[in-house]
């Protein structure tokens, strides 16, 4: 089942790289804020479940849809190309077993557990 997970979340990444090639901007930017939605485990600096609530916000497949779809609507390609990178990163995390925070711990996610496993 992880397998077909990560085939899955592949596909969702090829998903998001076609819809920011949609937008004209340079590939400059997607590699340059690829990895932009990770400022947001700043909130672990606050307690675990802040860190958590705003991991989650930035890490959301549906939040980058809705952004996408607001900068279709709105003919705003700079709302467009956020939605798509959010998705893009998103999808790529899923890749590597990073799911969703549960808010008691950084490692505990949707996808079940990540880190060193214990000796």
């Amino acid at each position: 089942m992880k397998l077909q997970l990560q085939f899955e979340y592949a596909a969702f990444l090829l998903l998001g790289i076609y819809a920011f090639a949609q937008t004209g901007y340079s590939w400059w930017w997607f590699a340059g804020l690829f990895f932009a939605p990770d400022i947001s485990m700043l909130g672990y600096m606050v307690n675990s479940k802040a860190g958590a609530f705003f991991y989650n916000l930035f890490h959301h497949l549906g939040l980058a849809i809705l952004v996408y779809l607001a900068g279709t609507f709105l003919s705003l390609p700079y709302l467009q190309a956020a939605g798509a990178l959010l998705f893009s990163h998103s999808s790529f995390d899923r890749i590597l077993g990073y799911g969703l925070k549960y808010p008691d711990s950084f490692q505990n996610t949707h996808l079940g557990k990540i880190g060193k496993k214990p000796n």
